[in-house]
């Protein structure tokens, strides 16, 4: 616990500030994830998704506004605030309104936990994963109040898919997050990241300490992209089919505030993935002799950096997926689920189990 308290140095300091006794400093810890959602979302999220889907189906994509279509993010937003905030007669206005609320909320909260570097965290929980992957869960409320208060028969389907799909997979899911806790001895982000340190980099981590880790690693990032609704999991939105899903009567600014959410959990989940099996904040690259890599690319603002990046790879990969597979059908998905990825799940723990008492 001192460790990390010395850790979260910058964290500590900032939320001890308090000017003419108001909490200004916590309020500024709270607003920095959710200025770091909006950036990355309407930059790398929503142009950067736009470019690469591009790239990959042998199209331009946006080219009008501004040089490289650069602006087009930015017309959208305009576009998405002159819309009219359309309520249906018949909705449910209490379950519709907050529907979006709570969707980006459970993606927002997540984030207190995630460690941003070796000086920077929100909140150094003891139960830190646990957290993370229970808080995000929160999502399936909003999104079964999105179909349930549309009062539409195409909202209400894409919201059960939605919710029987993410409920499904939270199971592989946690018990993948499970072998990585078993491997760390802790739940705590920031101990994760401590214990993954060391000269040699990438060798460091625990994807290549445990000849089992590829296994959970694999079905966590599988299980994460049903958890996000990203192709070819994406289902509850299916256009061809549902026209758009749970989110179908939703426009204007409750719309951006459910992409909003959408992008905020495939970078937390992408975070995750990272921070247990990756290293997290710390620098992938070696010590080779004299050259010292490793020691170079270490620090506060390095760590910030690795995180990112590590979570940004993550999510080009969700977005190469997208563009690239079909779509599953709602068969194929629970097959997946039920009979392939948790009962290797499974056999994941037992082997992890194994080696760490037995081999290590």
């Amino acid at each position: 616990m001192f460790m990390s308290m010395s850790l979260n140095s910058w964290s500590d300091a900032l939320a001890q500030w308090l000017p003419l006794g108001l909490p200004v400093g916590l309020v500024i810890i709270a607003a920095l994830p959710l200025v770091f959602i909006a950036l990355y979302a309407l930059t790398y999220g929503v142009y950067g998704e736009r470019k690469i889907s591009a790239f990959m189906q042998d199209r331009l994509g946006p080219m009008e506004v501004g040089k490289w279509g650069l602006l087009q993010t930015i017309a959208d937003i305009l576009k998405l605030l002159q819309k009219e905030d359309i309520v249906n007669r018949d909705a449910d206005k209490f379950l519709f309104v907050i529907g979006p609320g709570i969707l980006f909320v459970g993606s927002f909260l997540a984030f207190a936990v995630l460690p941003f570097g070796p000086a920077f965290i929100g909140a150094d929980l003891n139960v830190g994963v646990f957290y993370a992957i229970g808080i995000v869960a929160l999502e399936v409320v909003g999104i079964l109040a999105a179909g349930w208060g549309s009062n539409n028969k195409w909202a209400l389907y894409g919201a059960i898919r939605s919710v029987a799909q993410i409920v499904s997979y939270e199971i592989p899911a946690a018990i993948a997050i499970l072998c990585g806790a078993m491997m760390a001895g802790t739940l705590s982000m920031q101990q994760f990241n401590l214990l993954q340190q060391g000269e040699n980099g990438f060798m460091s981590f625990f994807l290549f300490q445990n000849p089992i880790a590829w296994l959970p690693f694999l079905i966590y990032f599988i299980a994460s992209l049903a958890e996000t609704n990203r192709a070819p999991f994406d289902i509850p939105e299916a256009e061809s089919e549902l026209v758009a899903g749970y989110f179908t009567e939703y426009s204007g600014m409750k719309f951006a505030v459910i992409f909003l959410a959408e992008y905020g959990s495939m970078f937390m989940v992408s975070a995750i993935i990272s921070v247990v099996f990756l290293g997290g904040w710390n620098s992938p690259l070696p010590n080779i002799g004299t050259v010292l890599l490793n020691d170079w690319t270490t620090g506060p603002v390095w760590g910030a950096f690795w995180i990112i990046m590590k979570g940004f790879f993550f999510i080009f990969i969700q977005m190469w997926l997208r563009w690239t597979l079909p779509r599953l059908r709602v068969d194929q998905l629970m097959y997946l689920c039920w009979k392939v990825l948790t009962p290797f799940a499974f056999i994941a723990f037992v082997l992890t189990a194994v080696w760490e008492i037995y081999m290590k």
